[in-house]
């Protein structure tokens, strides 16, 4: 019976190539569904073998966090070298989403809050 390793829900693309990467080097056999039309499922890697899941697991645990590490070293450097984003320069390069976000916010509380002025 096939095992779930992974669901691919907001998975970027180069984790996923990585993820495949490892399974073939460790000789692990897997298949993968594909994401629903309407993203009712976002598509997922399994583990044919049972006794493979386990060891599979294992190896996506210490693949994750070695990821993460990384990940985190990254932005440690970036902050140090002033690319990372921030609010601030997102700001600067998106103004009308920001816009739009604002807009959309006040739209839900006058309509949230439309009720009770007319009752009043």
């Amino acid at each position: 019976m096939s095992h779930l390793l992974l669901n691919l829900r907001h998975v970027p693309d180069d984790e996923i190539a990585e993820i495949r990467e490892l399974l073939d080097q460790h000789h692990i056999a897997f298949y993968e569904t594909e994401p629903n039309r309407w993203s009712i499922s976002a598509g997922a890697i399994w583990i044919r073998d049972d006794n493979e899941s386990t060891r599979a697991k294992e190896l996506l645990t210490s693949y994750q966090q070695q990821r993460e590490s990384r990940a985190k070293a990254e932005f440690e450097s970036a902050k140090r070298d002033g690319t990372a984003e921030t609010f601030w320069s997102q700001m600067r390069s998106q103004p009308a989403r920001l816009i739009m976000i604002l807009f959309g916010a006040a739209l839900f509380v006058a309509l949230s809050l439309w009720p009770f002025l007319l009752a009043a």
